[in-house]
């Protein structure tokens, strides 16, 4: 392979991990991060998700399958060309400015160049085609967030009144109390992040030919980067994506927080793998419009529960990130068009 395009491959793929980290990774630790950040030290809590990233790279390496699946229906470049670089660098950008996009979007559909027909009309076509893997990703993600939407409303209908109210009302004691639901909340934020992991690994590792025939050395490397870069977030707190999750009621209750990467972890855990065939198989999602769906059903149902109305503001809000996410799409895809017509 060409020395530049070993080059764009590795630095794609430490962009891409800068990129993808820095915004995905406050879907999964977000409310990990808000509800332990006054009590336990952020390396600690660094060592915790390195720990986790580690088994799910090493399983996947040994298992030759790093992307867990999500890249088998994408045919990796035989050269890896400057255009390459792009979507990671803007998506680093509008991280930056603290929008959550998908890097599922950003990333993965310049990698579907070779399926994306030359001329414009035909081009746009293929975004509501569900037969492409852009539009299969769309319908796909689209579906993720409806599901995790309209269950996330039911679901804190039915407990926040017993639930968030109460963790509203009486503040979590010092003591076994404390040491009970940090157990719990560690526990489904471990189950949480490995889901994400095994979807969104994806992302990154497509700079690397899907990460397979790495060298043990090269393999390492990656790893290394990974964890670097992890604990930057960690160390910055989240960053300016951090506060989409600050923004959400009791978020920063260590309680609440464990139900929300419960009820995360096991949306994910059924509809990464499409256990019942309904949503594309394993093609990449977008785990943040996951995400949001779910804070978005979550805060409508405690609203409804807390104030029997839904405010303006919550609206406002919930409008909002959903903007972003579709801002993301849009940006996503014209720049995969212009990209599109570069390469031609």
């Amino acid at each position: 392979m060409e020395v530049l395009s070993v080059v764009v491959m590795w630095l794609g793929f430490i962009l891409a991990s800068y990129s993808v980290v820095g915004n995905d990774v406050i879907q999964t630790l977000g409310t990990f991060l808000t509800s332990n950040e006054k009590r336990v030290k952020w390396w600690i809590l660094w060592l915790f998700a390195a720990g986790i990233m580690s088994v799910a790279l090493i399983n996947g390496w040994l298992n030759n399958d790093i992307d867990y699946g999500r890249l088998d229906k994408f045919t990796m470049p035989d050269i890896y060309h400057w255009y390459y670089l792009l979507p990671p660098m803007v998506l680093l950008l509008i991280t930056r400015t603290g929008i959550p996009v998908s890097t599922t979007f950003m990333i993965l559909t310049l990698f579907s160049l070779q399926s994306i027909p030359n001329d414009l009309p035909s081009m746009m076509s293929s975004v509501f085609d569900t037969d492409t893997k852009l539009g299969g990703m769309i319908q796909k993600s689209l579906m993720g967030y409806v599901i995790a939407f309209s269950s996330a409303i039911v679901i804190y209908l039915l407990i926040s009144s017993f639930t968030e109210k109460y963790f509203r009302d009486k503040p979590i004691k010092k003591g076994a109390e404390t040491t009970i639901w940090t157990i719990l909340q560690w526990s489904a934020t471990a189950w949480l992040w490995y889901q994400w992991l095994t979807q969104d690994l994806a992302n990154i590792y497509i700079f690397l030919q899907g990460g397979n025939d790495l060298s043990t050395w090269q393999f390492l490397i990656s790893v290394g980067i990974l964890i670097g870069l992890l604990g930057l977030i960690f160390y910055f707190k989240g960053g300016k994506v951090q506060d989409v999750v600050r923004a959400k009621t009791n978020t920063a209750d260590i309680r609440s927080a464990t139900f929300v990467d419960f009820f995360y972890g096991c949306v994910l855990y059924v509809f990464k793998d499409d256990y019942f065939g309904l949503w594309g198989g394993k093609i990449p999602m977008s785990t943040t419009w996951v995400f949001l769906g779910l804070l978005a059903g979550r805060e409508i149902g405690i609203r409804l529960n807390f104030d029997k109305k839904l405010t303006s503001e919550t609206m406002k809000n919930i409008f909002a990130d959903l903007g972003k996410v579709f801002f993301g799409l849009l940006v996503s895809v014209v720049l995969v068009f212009i990209i599109k017509m570069l390469a031609a």
